[in-house]
């Protein structure tokens, strides 16, 4: 019986293009694994009417973690569209799966780590180790939405916010709403674990973002939680920051911030800035993780016109796979991992087109395998 058990989820377009260049590394590495197929993606969508199928998420909960590849999301209309006819006109709604997966297994915290390889063509500067923690089950990606905006809710609102009737003269069927959800457990949790990071790695500094100034009650609430947290590590000092500035000062002085912490839109604009900061998106590994289960996954998108011709760069699922050793207890295996990346990058002979190269996804991997 294999010592761990790993849901594998490839997903769509060049997902499965980057998980085949992960199990050519985790083979090479002989990681002692079961690996499980697990349905998730937009065909289960166009044929099930669900892009996360029940039996996934079961599958999920009897793993050790899983690790997925790439999603492919649509909007409303078209969506709908792609539907087989016999699920048309039910009333089934997309969702991005890897947004209800993160909700549903309560894997509440995304850490994105940003790091500058030597060697690559591609890096803004080269002095550049952030880390995005990114708070994942609530926010503004909550999934609390509506359209129409029925008259009694607009009235029930009104009660709790007189801004609402600056909208008086727009009907409801002309106007959507997106609600932001905070909670106590959610800041404190994401941000305890952010200083958590910072002092098992040495940062000295924990940048939150956020926009007190103007969400005052959800960014608020992450500043309080932020400040009594600060207070149990006086080692770390604890940095305040709008996303607005934020992005400009990442541009600016990169190299100045290391753990960073804030909600699930603002994590999502700061860590791809961050991405691209280290190489762009081809370079940017990430993990889902809950207090017992994590899904590992790179951060770009699936990427359909280049499915299947594996031309795509897999740094960011080699790097994700590092984290997956790493989170699995495997440490040995993830700095030979990253080593052997590094390695590749810094000698230039094997790269993808976005480097200036001509190597296929299968040809970087082998390069990574053969320096294990």
């Amino acid at each position: 019986m294999a010592k761990y058990r790993i849901a594998w989820m490839p997903g769509d377009g060049i997902g499965v293009d980057v998980m085949d260049a992960a199990r050519i590394v985790l083979d090479k590495l002989k990681l002692d694994a079961e690996y499980i197929p697990a349905d998730i993606g937009w065909e289960f969508w166009k044929t099930e009417g669900d892009a996360l199928p029940q039996r996934t998420l079961d599958l999920l909960q009897t793993v050790d973690c899983g690790l997925f590849g790439a999603i492919t999301s649509k909007p409303k209309d078209e969506a709908q569209a792609e539907l087989v006819p016999e699920l048309r006109g039910k009333g089934l709604t997309y969702r991005s799966p890897i947004v209800r997966l993160r909700q549903r297994l309560q894997l509440y915290y995304n850490l994105r780590p940003c790091k500058a390889y030597p060697g690559n063509p591609l890096n803004y500067r080269d002095n550049i180790d952030l880390v995005v923690f990114r708070e994942n089950a609530e926010g503004l990606y909550s999934g609390v939405e509506y359209f129409p905006v029925e008259d009694e809710l607009r009235e029930m609102m009104k009660k709790y916010s007189s801004a609402l009737g600056n909208f008086d003269d727009v009907p409801g069927d002309e106007m959507a709403m997106t609600v932001r959800v905070v909670t106590l457990r959610g800041a404190t949790r994401i941000i305890r674990r952010a200083f958590e990071y910072a002092h098992k790695h040495g940062y000295p500094t924990v940048t939150l973002v956020e926009k007190p100034n103007v969400l005052r009650e959800t960014s608020g609430m992450m500043v309080r939680v932020a400040r009594e947290i600060q207070k149990e590590y006086p080692e770390i000092e604890l940095w305040e920051t709008n996303i607005d500035a934020q992005v400009m000062w990442l541009l600016k002085n990169p190299e100045n911030y290391g753990v960073m912490v804030t909600g699930n839109l603002f994590g999502d604009i700061v860590s791809d800035l961050s991405a691209q900061l280290v190489g762009g998106l081809g370079f940017a590994s990430s993990g889902n993780i809950g207090d017992e289960l994590a899904v590992f996954e790179p951060t770009h998108g699936s990427a359909p016109k280049y499915a299947g011709k594996y031309v795509s760069n897999p740094h960011a699922m080699l790097l994700t796979t590092k984290m997956m050793l790493d989170w699995l207890g495997e440490t040995e295996m993830a700095k030979a991992l990253e080593a052997a990346i590094a390695g590749v990058i810094l000698e230039g002979k094997v790269r993808t087109y976005d480097m200036g190269g001509e190597s296929s996804t299968l040809d970087v991997a082998n390069a990574v395998a053969e320096r294990l």
